[in-house]
């Protein structure tokens, strides 16, 4: 697909236009409604697509689980094997379209390596993700950032406690949710290890306060996130912090969600999940097989 076709969606999907205007732009991109709306199929996520381990996999545990946090009651989607174990435990932190399909099969994906694996569903802060995607981004506008923080802040503190965790707490995320790791790993003094999925990175006066290590995945081809990196390495080599740097030659923002066709690239999704796990059993421990 055509990159300015790729950037025109991504600019609507970080709140640069509203739909009526990106449908404008995109049929005066394509040439006609038909065009738009085909490319539209290829952008949108189609959920349906979002069984890389089923939701009824044998092996797993499946339940929907709150949390109290000082902004108040946390819903969440945890998974884990069925198989009794002390696990490490991993918060997975979704995109701008709040818990949806794909967040949920990501955290069945974790719990099938072995891990206690636990989405929170941050737009509970603002009544909860609604079914549909274009509600749900217009819900996350009015989540603020900083209240995010201190619910994740809880939420790895929650994952401590819990009876089936060894204490050892990672995180992942994937867009707004790669920035809200770089974000927690400077607010929370609890997080063991983090992994950012193109994510936008903190001002440097907030690299002093990471202790996590962390483990960062980038698209080639997004602007957008890519040009805070060079100060956000600097400040972490100046500071000494423990973190690894990937950039995926070729890729686009979202390339590991596989729900959207566009943008999803399968070698260097599949390159990133070998080293996030690797990244995981490495600071958190080796958990117990699932099966």
């Amino acid at each position: 697909m055509d990159q300015k076709i790729i950037d025109l969606y991504d600019d609507f999907i970080h709140g640069g236009m509203n739909r009526r205007d990106f449908l404008e732009r995109l049929t005066a991109v394509v040439g006609s409604t038909a065009a738009a709306t085909a490319a539209m199929s290829l952008l949108q996520s189609d959920y349906a697509l979002a069984q890389m381990v089923p939701a009824n996999d044998p092996r797993l545990a499946i339940e929907q689980a709150a949390y109290d946090s000082p902004k108040g009651k946390i819903n969440g989607y945890l998974a884990r094997p069925k198989s009794k174990g002390k696990r490490p435990a991993i918060v997975v932190i979704h995109e701008n379209r709040g818990l949806h399909p794909h967040v949920q099969d990501v955290a069945r994906r974790l719990a099938a390596e072995g891990f206690l694996a636990y989405a929170p569903d941050l737009l509970s802060l603002v009544g909860g993700t609604p079914a549909s995607e274009d509600d749900a981004l217009a819900l996350h506008k009015k989540l603020n950032q900083d209240d995010a923080v201190v619910a994740l802040t809880a939420a790895v503190s929650f994952l401590k406690k819990h009876p089936e965790s060894t204490g050892k707490v990672g995180t992942v995320g994937f867009c707004f949710g790669g920035l809200m790791v770089n974000r927690l790993a400077v607010a929370s003094r609890e997080l063991d290890g983090g992994v950012a999925y193109y994510g936008r990175q903190v001002p440097d006066a907030d690299v002093p306060k990471i202790t996590a290590p962390l483990l960062l995945h980038y698209a080639e081809n997004d602007k957008g996130v890519n040009a805070g990196i060079e100060a956000y390495e600097k400040a972490l080599k100046a500071n000494k912090k423990r973190y690894t740097l990937y950039m995926y030659p070729g890729t686009q923002h979202a390339f590991n969600n596989d729900t959207g066709k566009a943008r999803y690239n399968k070698e260097a999704a599949d390159l990133a999940w070998g080293r996030t796990l690797a990244f995981f059993k490495e600071t958190l421990g080796a958990p117990p097989n699932a099966a």
